[in-house]
């Protein structure tokens, strides 16, 4: 019985091993094939305002996707205020250019006065010094399940081709 455990163990990770090269393999192909990149477009709308946060809805390429929190305009202090309203370019940030973020997140660029603007996890204005906080869900002051949101907003920008990502952020 144990031989038979021990070769089942081994064809599962021959398998596996299989599985992943083969994935491995699709994705490289995919990259090869010419597809006409229209780039990925955020779109802050900012809706709810306290004293302690700035909360609204981020639209990717004109389909809701999740919440965002920032902190109150404070006239562009650095860590004490949300970035103005505007336009804006965005890249992919890999977790190894950040000394503080160990995953792949974005980094807001051009940000008059500003610099490593970016959009991370957390839930609250205290997890933030200026950046954009996402969240699959909102209260007062507040972003709930900021991990799932981040993830699969990676997950999709990637997906849509991960460059020429350009932000807009609208007060209302």
């Amino acid at each position: 019985m144990k031989i038979i455990n021990k070769w089942l163990v081994q064809l599962l990770k021959i398998i596996i091993a299989l599985l992943e090269k083969k994935e491995k393999e699709d994705i490289v192909n995919k990259t090869e094939i010419p597809i006409e990149d229209k780039g990925v477009n955020i779109l802050i709308i900012r809706d709810t305002l306290t004293e302690e946060s700035t909360i609204g809805q981020l639209f990717l390429n004109g389909e809701k996707f999740c919440e965002t929190l920032e902190l109150p305009y404070r006239g562009n202090q650095k860590s004490i205020s949300c970035i103005p309203a505007g336009k804006y370019d965005v890249r992919l940030r890999v977790a190894r250019e950040s000394a503080t973020r160990d995953y792949l997140h974005l980094l807001v660029e051009n940000v008059h006065n500003r610099t490593y603007i970016l959009f991370h996890r957390g839930n609250r204005a205290k997890d933030t010094r200026g950046c954009i906080l996402v969240g699959q869900t909102r209260q007062q002051d507040f972003v709930g399940n900021s991990t799932l949101a981040m993830n699969l907003l990676m997950k999709e920008i990637i997906n849509l081709g991960g460059e020429n990502i350009k932000l807009i952020i609208k007060n209302t």
